[in-house]
């Protein structure tokens, strides 16, 4: 008995935070700026793991509601001088969920990028709980 309440709760978790990508342009294409493909956990200092370290656009996007706003669009959550919404696809901010963004997305939003270059303490060798990020 015990064993299936654990395996639902791991299934739920999961599942659930999948569902935050669709709340901003191109959740689920966002570039991976450690050598390419997708960065999974968008908010999260691993491309792959939710991990309790947020990065700045996680804990922005957070503090929005889970909701993109023109202020989350607005703001430059990495510091590495591109908006969210230019990174993400939505540079003139008129985006919603559900719908289709303008342009691609062509940054990680909560990886200054190059890597390194922000002095935010992230390196690409990041995982799980050991990562470094302010």
């Amino acid at each position: 008995m015990q064993l299936i309440a654990c395996i639902a709760v791991l299934l739920g978790a999961a599942y659930a935070h999948p569902f935050y990508r669709d709340g901003f342009p191109n959740g689920y294409s966002i570039p991976n700026p450690c050598g390419g493909g997708i960065w999974e956990a968008v908010g999260h200092y691993d491309p792959h793991h939710h991990t309790i370290n947020k990065n700045r656009y996680g804990l922005a996007f957070s503090a929005a509601g889970h909701t993109w706003t023109h202020a989350l669009c607005m703001a430059d959550s990495d510091g590495d001088g591109k908006t969210n919404g230019a990174e993400l696809g939505d540079p003139t901010c008129v985006w919603v969920r559900g719908g289709v963004p303008t342009g691609h997305a062509t940054g990680h939003p909560g990886i200054c990028e190059p890597v390194g270059s922000c002095g935010d303490g992230f390196t690409c060798n990041c995982h799980g709980g050991h990562c470094v990020g302010k």
